[in-house]
């Protein structure tokens, strides 16, 4: 029988963690001299007082967690915590409703970035700074988890990334915790510098930490209704590309680096292929804007690349309204939101790497139609690649593109046109942020949608944050017998 016990004990030592972090939004307040730091103090005792109940309640069990166990806790973790992190939303002065609080703390913690908030540019500094913070701490928690829990898990080829160190299930905590040390210092490191880069490029100190903060998680929350393109400078929006860049690739080659490997990242296969990506999406995007509307030359790259990156990290920064470069641009930036950055990274999507092994399959398929006789070896960086992570990447994607289908139609069934169904699904399921079209388009946002439509989309940017088979398997009914 399942144990629920070393998982509700996690979930409160994390409830607790999250109730004490609603105590920064509410010094931010009372710094700014606003009354919505009640609201943030009373959402912390709350939150405090249930997740040290379950700790105590829990607290004689044995936190050993066999497969089944961490399938349920990856996915009630993430559950829970949005449920508690949207208690100062519903609090608020924004006089949201619940369902907009679950779709906004949802967004931020899984690092979509979309929201149903408009006024943000006088919008309470507390829930300003909330926001950012929960997709800060989203980007932080699934590096932790790409890293330490989804390979033992085998979900969609990740076990491709599997240290020795996750052999056996047993290993997941002691192993994540000791690992998370130097992960979480390597993040503030990056969130560090990435607002010490806005500030010289000429952000407020208060806007440089947010979006410092939701840069390098790659969320795409901002402070201002406009996003960067609020702040109108060239500066700032390389800064954004830089960092953005930097939230998308593996963490742990970070680390490699650090320890004496410094060219660990420019070997890595799937590092080399984001980069190409990128620059080809780019490219195309640029050779795709009306020449006749934007401004010529660099300043047309500078928004291509801008925008393109924004998207196919999964931030979701905008600096203009890309949804009027015509439909090759809508094509491309489409792609992008499916691909996504790079596994082990905060960024969303498909995975670079998924897309590699897609190709080198193809290939040696192709090679063995030519050359019958042929024995043909397919290598990831340098290893032969498995055919059981093969058909694993085969089975996500196929996955993965089912669930956007299914999520479309029933959006299109709740009375949304065709855009905003699809690129609404498709942003939802790769945690990108903006869709297409008027709606909830780069100048737009969710609100307008009918509450079936936000709830839906909350569960679809929990599938694609959690990888699609992480939460599927427990609908599953052979999953719950012994």
């Amino acid at each position: 029988m399942l144990d629920f016990r070393p998982i509700f004990l996690v979930i409160g030592v994390l409830l607790a963690t999250l109730g004490c972090a609603m105590l920064l939004p509410a010094l931010v307040d009372v710094l700014f001299a606003s009354d919505d730091w009640v609201v943030f103090l009373a959402s912390s005792m709350i939150t405090v007082f249930i997740g040290i109940a379950m700790w105590v309640t829990c607290r004689g069990a044995k936190v050993r967690l066999g497969l089944r166990e961490a399938f349920v806790l990856t996915t009630s973790v993430w559950v829970v915590a949005a449920a508690f992190a949207a208690l100062p939303f519903t609090w608020s002065r924004l006089d949201m409703s619940y369902t907009d609080a679950f779709f906004e703390a949802m967004s931020g913690l899984t690092t979509t970035g979309s929201t149903v908030i408009v006024g943000l540019d006088n919008a309470p500094p507390g829930i300003l700074f909330w926001r950012s913070f929960l997709q800060w701490l989203g980007g932080l928690g699934i590096v932790v988890m790409a890293v330490a829990v989804l390979p033992m898990l085998q979900i969609g080829g990740m076990q491709l990334f599997k240290a020795e160190a996750f052999d056996t299930p047993d290993k997941i905590l002691p192993r994540a915790a000791q690992i998370s040390g130097s992960l979480t210092a390597l993040f503030v490191g990056l969130t560090g510098l990435c607002a010490i880069s806005y500030g010289f490029a000429g952000m407020e100190i208060s806007d440089a930490v947010m979006h410092a903060m939701t840069t390098v998680a790659t969320g795409g929350f901002s402070s201002r209704d406009a996003s960067i393109g609020a702040f109108a400078s060239p500066a700032v929006e390389w800064v954004s590309v830089v960092f953005m860049i930097a939230g998308s690739l593996p963490f742990l080659l970070y680390v490699r680096a650090i320890q004496g490997r410094p060219l660990v990242m420019i070997r890595d296969e799937q590092v080399r292929a984001f980069f190409l990506i990128l620059l080809l999406l780019s490219v195309l995007a640029w050779l795709s804007e009306d020449q006749e509307t934007v401004h010529a030359g660099a300043i047309r790259f500078r928004e291509a690349i801008f925008n393109v990156t924004s998207i196919m990290t999964g931030t979701g920064y905008a600096s203009v309204d890309y949804g009027t470069w015509g439909p090759l641009a809508a094509g491309i930036f489409l792609s992008a939101t499916f691909i996504g950055g790079c596994a082990g990274s905060t960024s969303c999507g498909i995975k670079v790497f998924r897309v590699v092994v897609l190709l080198k399959d193809i290939r040696q398929h192709a090679r063995r139609i030519v050359y019958p006789s042929g024995v043909f070896v397919k290598r990831y960086n340098g290893r032969p690649l498995p055919d059981n992570v093969s058909a694993a990447v085969l089975s996500f994607v196929f996955l993965f593109l089912a669930s956007f289908a299914v999520i479309s139609v029933a959006l299109s069934l709740m009375g949304l046109d065709s855009i905003t169904a699809i690129s609404g699904a498709a942003t939802a399921i790769s945690n990108v942020g903006p869709g297409l079209g008027p709606i909830i388009g780069p100048s737009g946002n969710f609100a307008p949608l009918p509450d079936g439509a936000k709830w839906l989309l909350a569960i679809a940017m929990l599938i694609g944050r959690l990888e699609v088979f992480t939460v599927l398997v427990l609908f599953i009914p052979a999953f719950w017998r012994r």
